[in-house]
This record gives structure tokens, C-alpha cells and sequence, in this order.
């Protein structure tokens, strides 16, 4: 271990450093690019308490996240980094709260593990850098588990008011369900301790209440903006309230699929989820899990139940709601890193650390075919250079740095995950990104400052509404255009180049200013990889100024 130890400040260094690279890149469509436009509404127009999406009033997620995007944006400005900084900086804290749980139920060395595992963890790489709420979710979570469990050691005060704080901010970021995470675990571990006192311990009951006082900015924020209107027409209907939706049909609804909101769960969705979502650590997760249901409870070992019950708990819910998401599992890997990282450590022969590396080793050389054949059926990224990256990568796994012990799991682990997110960071998202029109016509637009007052029309694309300067109007009808246009008749109008026909039909001038390639990019599929099929899978999306015939 002591290798390992010696090594952890450069697995620590590196692993922030390639989540940092994701922060480089654009906003992907839908969520995270709807997601930033929501917050750009706030920073615009300062209306702190009304969430607005999709052009009318939004009523999906609770505040939180966006509250961070904005203020970050009245920091920094509108840019894609600034809607990404907030919640890297909540994914830095989310490390050290892994460290500091896993140190207090293990010991330091098991926490040095936890951090490499979580940190080099596929789907909590790709959050850096599609941003949805799951960076800051995850870390409020974690550190309201961590309170909690100091709060049970040492009663004071000052950690009961933060759990409260970390708790009722993941309620602001996802719904009350954050509560069953939190302090699911304690509840299992209070049962088979039995200790039947803490369920009617004042301190938990004054923690709640102190939530309940905590989430008040959310519950005033949905209050005035939609119970006090109940006119607003929301998910097709009047009469809509929104704490009714905070406390039962987002969450509730959505587990028995109830709700405004409906999907298709499956029972093992989320099995196989996180047998990718996990890499390079899923299987070693399954190891140690198949492990812990192997062998029989001691008493030193029934805090861990913290963590485990809480994992376990989470996990069924999930697995049994109506509406399921892969990214929904990441809250989850603080827990997964932590028991992955427990089992490695109990780990006592060198013959133990080689079978497992054996599976690490397969999951890097896969990932090295993965990303040359990827970069040479796509033309996202010179093969040849990416091959060489590589290669040289895969060859210091095997040779130079000649890992011993649990180095021998990790140290693959790490090179899987730099394979495939140099590529990724560097070569696949920019390149792919270029076909998402609405981004790059905002860009566009922001280069060419003499166009000003942008709007859509008919072609709806979160990323314009974000990348575009300013407040970007939604025109449906012919007579929003011209009520457009008779504000300002040379603004630039995004829409798609079918439209054009219809403008005419319409007895419109228009006049192109540039033409952009799009295709759904968070959709792909094999037609539109091959650069030979790609042109025939693109539509084409134009800027255009339009001016009405006399």
C-alpha cells in the first residue's frame, strides 16, 4: 500500500486535471444546454423565484442548480464555462467529503482509494462535462451523509444545522427522495443495532424541521409562481400547483409513473447501467457487493451499514420507479467508490490484486481498440495520433510503472480512463459538437456583434437560445414574425431551411446570412458516424434576416 499511498497525489492531480478538460468543451443538447438556458434567464432578468424553459414557465426541476448557474453567470458572464464552474467546484468538495466519510468507517488508506476510484469513474466524468444536477446532487448528499454520522458521534449542534443545509439543498437540487438517501442508511444501521431510541431522538426531529425551514426559498419560489397563478397552463393543464408537484407528482408520480411527467422502468435497468456507467470499477463493485452478501455481519462492521443501506435503498427505488435515466445512478458512486474501495483494501495477497487486474487490463486494451476504430469510422481525430497516444499510455501501464499490490487494479484503471477521455475531451466531443447548428449560429452571432435581438422561428434549439447574445424570442405563428420584425426588421431569425418555402408562400423576404449542418448529437447512429452516409443524415438549419414584401 505504501506505493499507492506515494503515487495518490499524482492519481489525485491527473484525475482533476482530465475532469477539468470536460469544462472546455460546449454544452450538450437537450438537458444540460435547457438547463443553462433556464439559468441565463435568471441572470438576464434577475426574476430569481420563476424558472422559464421551452419558452413558458417551467415546472420540472427544483431551484438550486440554477440558482448556482446564475449567480456563477453575474460572476463570470454567460459563457459555457461559467455554467460549468459551480458545479465542478461542488464535484472538488464532493472528493473531499468522500475522503473524509471513508476515513471516518475505514481507515486512510481506504479513502485514498475511494477518491482514485470515484474520481477516474466513467458517468461522473462525462457529468463534468454534460452538466445536468447530478455534481451538485451527489456532493450534497455525501456531505449531508457525513454530517450525520459526525452528528451521531459527537451531538453538537453545529453538524445537526449541517445536515439540515446539505440536506435541504438536495431537496432544492432533485426533490424530497434525497432524503431516503441520506438518511436511509442510518435507519437500516438503527434497526439492526437496534437502536429504537434514535427513532424517537429529538435531535432527528428538529433536524427535519430545520430542513422544512431551510427549503422555505423553494417552497415561496413555486408558491408565488405558479400556485398563486393558477391560470398558468402547465403540462397541458390549469389549476397546476407547484407544491403539490415538489412534494408528490415529481417524485412520487414519477416512482408509481403517475404523474405529468411518465417513462418505462425496467427492474434491471440500472444493473446493467452501472456495468458501464461504473468503468473501469463495475466489476470490482460487483466483486465486493457478491462479497459483503457472502459473508456473515460482524459487530465492528454494522456502521458500514451507513453506507451500504443507503446504497441498497437508493438503488431498489430506482430500480423500481416508473422513469429511469442512466445518469440518475451517479449519486450513487460516492457509496460504490467507498465499498469498491473497502473490498480492494481487504485485499491480502499479490495473487488476489492479479486476477482482478487481469479484468482492468482486458477493460484498457478494449477501450484502446474502442477509441482507434471510433476516430477511423468517424475522421474524429487523426487515427494515426491517437494511436500513438494510446499506445504510449497502454505500453507505461504494462512496463514502466511495473505496479505491485493494489497498484496493479488501479493504475490500469486510470489509463482506461485517459484512453478514453483524451479522446473524448479532445478529438470526438469537439468535432462532434460542430453539428450542433444552434450552438454554433450563437456563436456565430456573437462574432458578427452588428446582429442583434435574435430569435427563432419554428426551429427550437436550446443551444441557440444560450450561445445566441441576449434574450432569444420563440415566434411560432406568422404574426409573432411580424410583430418581431416590426421591433427591429434586421434581426437574425434562426429556423430550419424547409421553412424558407413557407416564408415565401407567405410573401416574406429573406436573406441568408450563414447556413449550419445539425443532427441530433446526443442521438447518434452508425449512419451519421460514417463520414461517406454522414451529409445525407444532417439538416440544415440557416440564420436568415427577413423583411416583409410591400
Amino acid at each position: 500500500m505504501k506505493s499507492f499511498e506515494k503515487l495518490f497525489p499524482y492519481f489525485l492531480i491527473a484525475g482533476i486535471l482530465l475532469n477539468v478538460n470536460g469544462l472546455l468543451n460546449g454544452i450538450l443538447e437537450p438537458d444540460g444546454a435547457l438547463y443553462a438556458t433556464i439559468s441565463k434567464h435568471i441572470a438576464l432578468t434577475g426574476e430569481w423565484f420563476n424558472l422559464y424553459g421551452n419558452g413558458h414557465d417551467w415546472l420540472d426541476k427544483p431551484h438550486f442548480p440554477f440558482w448556482m448557474a446564475a449567480f456563477s453567470f453575474k460572476l463570470f458572464g454567460i459563457t459555457s464555462f461559467a455554467y460549468k464552474l459551480p458545479a465542478f467546484i461542488f464535484w472538488l468538495a464532493g472528493i473531499v467529503f468522500i475522503f473524509k466519510l471513508a476515513n471516518e468507517l475505514y481507515n486512510t488508506i481506504t479513502a485514498k482509494v475511494a477518491v482514485v476510484i470515484y474520481i477516474f469513474s466513467l458517468h461522473n466524468i462525462l457529468n463534468n462535462f454534460d452538466v445536468r444536477a447530478e455534481p451538485y446532487l451527489t456532493t450534497l448528499i455525501i456531505a449531508a451523509i457525513y454530517y450525520f454520522y459526525k452528528s451521531t458521534l459527537s451531538g453538537r449542534w453545529s453538524d445537526i444545522i449541517l445536515v439540515a443545509l446539505m440536506s435541504a439543498c438536495a431537496v432544492m437540487t432533485k426533490g424530497i427522495f434525497a432524503l431516503i438517501t441520506i438518511g436511509g442508511g442510518f435507519v437500516i444501521y438503527w434497526i439492526i443495532t437496534k437502536q429504537w431510541k434514535q427513532f424517537i431522538n429529538y435531535r432527528w426531529w428538529l433536524m427535519l424541521l430545520l430542513i422544512l425551514l431551510f427549503i422555505t426559498p423553494e417552497l415561496y419560489s413555486l408558491y408565488v409562481q405558479f400556485d398563486l397563478h393558477p391560470e398558468k397552463v402547465v403540462f397541458g393543464k390549469t389549476n397546476v400547483s407547484g407544491l403539490r408537484f415538489f412534494f408528490w407528482d415529481s417524485q412520487f408520480g414519477r416512482f408509481f409513473n403517475t404523474g405529468p411527467i411518465k417513462g418505462h422502468g425496467d427492474p434491471t435497468f440500472f444493473l446493467h447501467t452501472t456495468l458501464w456507467a461504473f468503468l473501469p470499477w463495475s466489476i470490482i463493485l460487483y466483486i465486493a457487493v457478491i462479497q459483503l452478501l457472502r459473508k456473515k455481519s460482524k459487530k465492528q462492521d454494522q456502521s458500514k451499514w451507513i453506507i451500504y443501506g443507503s446504497a441498497a435503498l437508493t438503488f431498489i427505488i430506482f430500480s423500481f420507479s416508473g422513469f429511469q435515466l442512466p445518469f440518475y445512478i451517479v449519486i450513487l458512486f460516492p457509496h460504490f467508490s467507498i465499498i469498491a474501495a473497502a473490498y480492494l483494501t481487504s485485499l491480502q495477497t499479490d495473487a488476489s490484486f492479479k486476477k482482478i487486474a487481469v479484468f482492468q487490463n482486458t477493460v484498457l486494451i478494449i477501450a484502446t481498440l474502442f477509441v482507434c476504430a471510433l476516430a477511423f469510422y468517424s475522421h474524429f481525430g487523426n487515427v494515426v495520433f491517437l494511436a500513438i497516444i494510446s499506445a504510449t499510455i497502454v505500453i507505461l501501464n504494462f512496463n514502466f510503472f511495473k505496479p505491485e499490490g493494489i497498484n496493479r487494479t488501479i493504475i490500469p484503471g486510470i489509463a482506461f480512463s485517459f484512453v478514453l477521455f483524451l479522446f473524448l475531451h479532445n478529438f470526438f466531443y469537439p468535432n462532434l459538437l460542430t453539428y450542433q447548428s444552434g450552438m454554433m449560429a450563437g456563436k456565430w452571432l456573437v462574432k458578427n456583434k452588428e446582429f442583434k435581438t435574435p430569435a427563432m422561428f419554428n426551429s427550437w434549439s436550446y443551444s441557440f437560445e444560450f450561445y445566441a447574445p441576449g434574450y432569444v424570442e420563440r415566434l411560432e405563428t406568422i404574426d409573432d414574425l411580424n410583430r418581431f420584425l416590426q421591433k427591429d426588421p434586421k434581426s437574425p431569425v434562426y429556423t430550419s431551411l424547409n421553412m424558407l418555402d413557407e416564408l415565401k408562400l407567405q410573401g416574406f423576404q429573406y436573406h441568408i446570412l450563414h447556413e449550419f449542418s445539425d443532427f441530433h448529437i446526443s442521438m447518434l447512429t452508425p449512419a451519421f458516424l460514417n463520414p461517406h452516409t454522414r451529409n445525407r443524415e444532417l439538416e440544415k438549419k440557416v440564420l436568415i434576416t427577413v423583411e416583409k414584401k410591400l
